[in-house]
């Protein structure tokens, strides 16, 4: 509104004449500052500036404290409903089994799922450096793997003794996640 701590209340109301709205939602019309604030305090609420860049501004006749305490638990309800996006990480060695590449790209596979970003790390150790063909076919695999459900979001890039690729939910994924799941009947329908 008109400062970064609110509206401006009562005698912080300094322009005058104001457009007044009462605590019903009805026109009181244009008046005073004055005027308004002691309307107000005979219904023992808060005159509070709603829009002041109208001309004349305007102002509204209610409970001010009430008011902030319905803002509050509006803003947490939208805190709330917004959806932290985290990268977790997932670590292959180049000489990775088949059972634990699978297993790894099964957690892969529910973090995307469940709308995290995946971070793919290769981790080289001594003479593995000198064959990182090895990791980046690893990371290759993994992106077919998972490619009906990720898109790449960082190529494969050497940094130090490891090799990283960041993967995303591709936005059909990420939709399926923010669904409820669907009963069997229906998708036999």
């Amino acid at each position: 509104m008109s400062n970064d701590r609110g509206p401006r209340v009562n005698y912080q109301i300094k322009i005058s004449p104001v457009r007044v709205i009462d605590d019903e939602g009805a026109q009181l019309g244009i008046m005073e500052a004055h005027e308004a604030r002691k309307i107000a305090e005979e219904r023992g609420l808060d005159l509070v500036e709603v829009a002041p860049n109208a001309r004349p501004p305007v102002c509204k006749i209610m409970d001010y404290g009430r008011y902030k305490y319905e803002q509050a638990k509006k803003d947490k309800e939208a805190r709330k409903k917004q959806h932290q996006i985290t990268i977790k990480e997932m670590k292959f060695r180049p000489k990775i089994n088949d059972h634990d590449y699978d297993f790894k790209v099964a957690h892969v596979r529910e973090f995307l799922e469940k709308g995290d970003k995946v971070k793919l790390t290769i981790m080289f150790r001594g003479r593995e450096m000198m064959h990182q063909e090895f990791g980046r076919a690893i990371l290759d695999r993994v992106k077919v793997d998972i490619g009906d459900i990720a898109v790449v979001e960082q190529e494969p890039k050497s940094e130090g003794r490891n090799m990283t690729m960041v993967v995303a939910p591709s936005r059909s994924a990420a939709v399926a996640a923010k669904k409820p799941e669907s009963t069997e009947e229906e998708d036999e329908g």
